[in-house]
């Protein structure tokens, strides 16, 4: 069995030209970037350039990108080095942020409420979207950071970072955004934002997984999060992991490439998906299918199913996707991001996302549009709840 992968939103597969450019570093090019002797240098100036690629992409200037493990690292980095940068020197501070980020930044908004600031959780829209009014209106005297994401990882929608951008730099506010699901599927760009703070991670985007950037603004207060040696400007101490920072430089350059070809192709499998879907499948909707989004996610509701009895189905059938639920302790709770969309508990459970990839191919959607409806279809005769409400309706 032939199996399709339709994940690509909670990691990507290593992209073959990147995994070739990686691969001198574990073995020949071994060298620690901050030696002086030969090793040392040739390490170094691979981790130079890929500054440069990974600058590129975002259009901004190399000594602004610093590389972390993740984006993890790369939101805690940016909310906690803003406020302590500022909490000493100023007696109350506030957050903006929006009630559908991911928990990198909601986790880090809520150990900051623990010590004392005040922190801002916009709603948003039935089709996830932030209105910049509401950013402008929950600006106080001490809000010193705005922090929005790009790129809804559940649904795919985009904020309207250059509006948000715009309120941020006229109050003097710093504003940070967590790109690491939009980075490598739609531009990015940092000055267009004007952002002072972006979070990427190189497993998103075919590289990878424990590398990642985060853009820093020349300019920009920051404290560091961690203490060491001198590496990164003193922003980042720790020996570089010069394979994975060698492989997110390859990475953004093949983005920069290929971004664009790669989205219409990639939207218009994901349009078939969708549209199929919700014509094989009754009492189907897309969620924030009229928002704008990225061009590979999909974000469905099967009424009456239950949404990790459905992947497992599909697992089973050799289709790889998840759910907006995250699995705790048995207890499924339903998503933050569908909740905040205003879908009831047992439509937030049966939701489904389908994230599409570079590799995706137009015979694996054929086979999607076959496997998903018949598991469905499956499933429902199972539940006695769909029964319920389905004879309910006619």
């Amino acid at each position: 069995m032939k199996r399709i992968y339709l994940d690509h939103n909670a990691t990507t597969p290593v992209d073959p030209a990147v995994l070739e450019a990686m691969l001198p570093y574990f073995s020949g090019e071994f060298g620690n970037a901050s030696s002086i002797h030969t090793f040392g240098q040739r390490a170094r100036a691979a981790v130079e350039t890929a500054r440069e690629q990974v600058a590129a992409l975002l259009d901004a200037r190399p000594q602004e990108i610093v590389f972390t493990s993740g984006g993890t690292e790369s939101d805690n980095h940016a909310i906690f080095g803003v406020v302590q940068a500022l909490l000493s020197a100023q007696p109350s501070v506030h957050i903006i942020t929006s009630a559908i980020e991911h928990e990198a930044v909601l986790n880090t908004c809520q150990a900051l409420e623990k010590q004392g600031v005040t922190v801002t959780y916009l709603p948003v829209s039935r089709a996830g979207l932030i209105d910049p009014d509401d950013v402008r209106k929950a600006i106080r005297a001490g809000t010193v950071l705005i922090t929005v994401m790009h790129a809804n990882n559940e649904l795919g929608t985009v904020q309207p970072l250059a509006e948000i951008g715009r309120i941020a730099a006229e109050h003097d506010i710093y504003f940070h955004t967590d790109a690491v699901q939009s980075v490598g599927k739609i531009p990015v760009d940092v000055k267009a934002f004007q952002l002072d703070l972006l979070s990427l991670s190189g497993h998103k985007l075919y590289a990878s997984k424990g590398v990642g950037a985060i853009y820093i603004k020349g300019g920009t207060r920051l404290r560091q999060l961690l203490y060491g040696g001198h590496h990164q400007r003193g922003f980042r101490p720790g020996t570089e992991n010069v394979a994975g920072i060698v492989g997110l430089g390859k990475a953004a350059e093949l983005a920069r490439v290929s971004l664009a070809e790669d989205a219409v192709r990639i939207s218009a499998l994901r349009d078939k998906l969708e549209q199929g879907l919700l014509a094989r499948v009754p009492d189907a909707r897309a969620n924030a299918a009229g928002a704008p989004r990225t061009p590979n996610t999909s974000n469905i509701t099967f009424t009456g199913i239950e949404g990790e009895a459905l992947i497992i189905a599909l697992d089973l059938k050799g289709l790889a996707c998840s759910t907006g639920a995250a699995c705790s302790s048995g207890a499924v709770e339903p998503s933050h991001v569908l909740t905040a969309i205003r879908l009831p508990a047992g439509e937030a459970r049966a939701s489904i996302r389908f994230s599409l990839g570079r590799h995706t191919t137009a015979a694996e959607i054929d086979a999607a549009l076959e496997i998903v409806p018949s598991a469905v279809a499956q499933l429902r005769q199972l539940s006695p709840a769909y029964k319920k409400e389905a004879s309910a309706h006619h």
